[in-house]
């Protein structure tokens, strides 16, 4: 079916996302823009225990296409209209022969995707917002209708005022009493056999994480708001589902593909910074710093990490294209501190977005290396499924740009309770009680947050 663009219409305003209203809300992000939509035209799910994933993924993406090129108002690489929404780290098993024996408590889909034909657009770059419409064949309203129904909310939004959230003080958060999916014991006996598999030569590296289960009492978007407030990332993203809500505060880029070339930017290795300001604070972040930099451990770690993805890029790129874009860097985010680095290359003209994820899904810096063998221990070793949790949330656009984070430090929503991870990368040298302290360090602002609006 072809799409083409109706209007781009630029409006200088302050928008708070409270105030997108309907259901199927998502908010998402893409190369210094962010974008509200609502009220989605079509949605695919894709459940465990359905058959063909990536034939139905193909066949729905193909429904739309878009009528010539993108609006000269719009950002260059820009998203235009398209899918938004998630795919769960389960859908690996439909790439590989992978053990099935995590409890997988929650039943959400493994592929969850909306198509919006509007949305807001806010760029950073120049502090405008823009309204985007695409004109569908056979549409019940003209693109006119559809600019004055997002207009409409820009008005509400100009009348409603959103509270600061309650301040929490992440680093001393007591994580004490947290319900997990296993012990303390449990989880350093299972690092240990991660170590006795490197010794034995099965793996290089294992990312193992733990499931956490909080009470949740309050609005899932008072969350998201906590989390841009106090946690900020770049790769952020709210879903609102109907039966449950992501609210993700990701700081990983899985994939983005723009003009035939796919980059990935996996993170491996973390430190603890202190969010307060003040002279204890700037020398200890400095020392924390400096350590994760000079760090044989943490350099090893992410140059695994960086062969497997030029590796998973060889299948699908054009050969003598991939390289380091950007070398190891140190990123500072607002409670840690990660090592980062980005792989590049120029796809085949053959390659379709089901090829490229059966090539690198799920990503290898949440999996280990080899990555098949990372996954069977981590099936092995996990009691419940991820879920979500280390999957990818984002947008794939009617003109082929796509951008999708790796979904970490994300929390799932469901019922009254609320579910996230916490997880780290297992190395021959990995120190055990080191391992879950990093748990510990990056999911407190993750219960921070939770506990803020909860007693809001």
């Amino acid at each position: 079916m072809p799409v083409s663009h109706a209007a781009v219409s630029e409006v200088f305003s302050q928008l708070p996302s409270a105030s997108i209203v309907g259901g199927n809300i998502a908010s998402a992000w893409g190369k210094g823009s962010s974008y509200w939509a609502a009220e989605p035209r079509a949605i695919l799910e894709f459940r465990s225990d359905e058959s063909r994933p990536f034939r139905n993924l193909e066949e729905v993406l193909a429904a739309y296409r878009l009528a010539g090129d993108c609006p000269a108002e719009l950002p260059k690489g820009m998203f235009c209209g398209g899918w938004i929404g998630f795919l769960g780290y389960e859908l690996g098993r439909y790439i590989e022969e992978l053990p099935e024996t995590t409890l997988d408590e929650l039943g959400t889909p493994l592929i969850r995707l909306a198509f919006y034909d509007r949305f807001i657009a806010y760029d950073s770059h120049d502090g405008t917002f823009r309204i985007v419409v695409l004109e569908m064949p056979h549409d019940s309203e003209s693109p006119d209708e559809k600019i004055g129904a997002l207009e409409h909310h820009l008005r509400r939004a100009r009348e409603i005022t959103v509270a600061d959230p309650r301040p929490v003080d992440i680093e001393r958060l007591d994580l004490s009493d947290v319900c997990c999916n296993m012990t303390r014991g449990q989880y350093l006996d299972a690092v240990k056999r991660i170590k006795r598999s490197i010794r034995d030569g099965e793996v290089y590296q294992v990312n193992f994480a733990r499931r956490l289960r909080e009470r949740f009492a309050s609005r899932p978007i008072e969350l998201f708001h906590w989390q841009n407030r106090y946690n900020p990332s770049g790769y952020a993203a709210y879903l609102d589902a109907g039966s449950f809500h992501v609210v993700s505060a990701s700081p990983e880029m899985f994939i983005s593909i723009e003009d035939g070339i796919i980059r990935t930017r996996p993170i491996k290795g973390t430190r603890p910074r202190i969010s307060t300001a003040g002279p204890d604070a700037d020398r200890i972040n400095a020392a924390h710093r400096r350590e994760l930099l000079t760090s044989s451990k943490e350099q090893a770690e992410l140059n695994m990490i960086v062969d497997l993805e030029r590796n998973d890029l060889a299948r699908i790129c054009e050969p003598g294209t991939r390289h380091v874009a950007q070398p190891r860097t140190i990123e500072a985010h607002p409670t840690v501190f990660h090592a980062a680095a980005t792989i590049a290359g120029t796809l085949r003209k053959d390659v379709t977005f089901s090829d490229v994820l059966r090539a690198t899904f799920p990503g290898g810096s949440i999996t280990g290396a080899p990555k098949i063998r990372a996954m069977e221990i981590i099936d092995t070793l996990e009691p419940t499924t991820r879920g979500l949790y280390t999957g990818s949330i984002g947008y794939i656009g009617i003109d082929g740009t796509v951008r999708l984070n790796i979904a970490i430090r994300t929390i799932m929503i469901a019922g009254s309770n609320a579910f996230a991870h916490t997880g780290g990368g297992i190395v021959a040298d990995s120190d055990p009680e080191a391992e879950w302290q990093e748990t510990v360090v990056k999911a407190r602002a993750l219960l921070a947050g939770i506990r803020a609006v909860n007693e809001s």
